[in-house]
């Protein structure tokens, strides 16, 4: 069987840490102004579009978790409260509380009016309307999510909320906003679900404890990629920017924030007979990444030997699920040279030369 998968590429990947990331939880990307904002519970962190450090925001905005960047404004959450403040200076303009809330999470908007925020503790979602922004009101469109619900995003293209849970064998749900609905998606492999965005051609990321990764879902919510990285640490609440085509990981485990550009995009062709290793681009920089599929469930080791095959650093050693994997190369910390890089799994091994600048 052959079977062709659209992927993309890797542009680049940066992990931004600095002694005032201390407890980092969600990140929203601001496009007027080509930036990050990040939760630092409380404050809240301005990183620029590069993933570069900048600045606090403002002088007393706070953000615990969920954020959502709508209508010039920042949406974040603070305890019971969904506050709101301007992009242009951080002034407070919107101070709301939740009546009954007992741990307000995962935040999603509309991009006009609407804002929708899960509540952890108590299995609800709420949303609010804040077409006026004096006098916001809220209900409680679902009552009991059954499952603890965290991550949430809005898919306008099917009028509809997508939710991830917490917990192991974790699921991802809808919510149709025609009459509220709820309906399984998807079950998963995954525990503790953290976070959940989607792409401009209709995919899903979602972020994972265990494992540790981004999953990657195709519309249909079949698994299309898996995306692991180092450094990765309880990976929470994501954010694609659409406008950069950038995936921002808040790594709440390490307090850092971990960078995935996706780029040209290319034709990955998986064979039955053949185990298809890419390294892209090589020469090798922190921007690169190591690609194959698995057609089952098995142990990869991926290792770098110098040219005289002594090992020199083993990148990843564990099992992996079938399907397409992506691995980036981030801080491979090798001196100027040529390598191999040798990625063999129970069934097949591949060993292709690479350089390192």
């Amino acid at each position: 069987m052959k079977s062709q998968l659209l992927l993309s590429f890797l542009a680049f990947c940066s992990i931004c840490t600095a002694q005032t990331l201390n407890s980092v939880e969600a990140v929203e990307y601001d496009a007027a102004n080509n930036r990050f904002l990040a939760s630092n519970g409380p404050s809240v962190i301005v990183v620029d579009g590069n993933g570069d450090e900048v600045s606090f925001f403002g002088s007393d905005p706070e953000s615990d978790y969920g954020m959502e960047v709508m209508n010039g404004k920042l949406f974040t959450i603070v305890g019971s409260h969904v506050k709101a403040y301007e992009l242009s200076d951080g002034t407070e303009v919107m101070d709301y509380t939740i009546t009954g809330a007992q741990f307000l999470n995962g935040m999603a908007s509309d991009g006009t009016s609407r804002i929708w925020v899960t509540d952890f503790g108590a299995k609800k979602i709420h949303e609010l309307d804040v077409t006026d922004i004096e006098n916001p009101s809220s209900t409680i469109i679902v009552n009991n999510t059954v499952n603890t619900p965290n991550g949430i995003t809005y898919d306008g293209a099917n009028n509809r909320l997508v939710f991830v849970g917490w917990g192991s064998s974790a699921q991802i749900k809808a919510i149709d906003l025609s009459d509220y609905a709820v309906s399984l998606l998807v079950p998963t492999t995954l525990s503790n679900i953290d976070g959940i965005d989607h792409d401009g051609e209709g995919n899903f990321y979602v972020s994972s404890w265990t494992p540790t990764r981004i999953t990657k879902f195709s519309s249909e919510f079949s698994i299309d990629e898996i995306i692991t990285a180092p450094g990765l640490s309880s990976p929470a609440d994501i954010c694609y920017a659409l406008e950069i085509d950038t995936l921002a990981i808040p790594n709440s485990g390490n307090n850092t924030i971990t960078f995935v550009g996706f780029g040209n995009t290319s034709v990955f062709d998986a064979k039955d007979d053949l185990f298809s290793v890419e390294v892209f681009p090589n020469p090798v920089t922190d921007s690169s990444m190591i690609r194959f599929s698995l057609l089952k469930s098995e142990n990869v080791l991926i290792r770098i030997t110098n040219m005289q095959g002594q090992e020199v650093k083993v990148w990843i050693n564990e099992k992996l699920s079938s399907g397409n994997h992506t691995v980036l190369l981030k801080e491979l910390n090798l001196a100027s040279g040529q390598y191999l890089l040798e990625c063999t799994t129970e069934s097949f091994k591949n060993v292709q030369p690479i350089s390192v600048r």
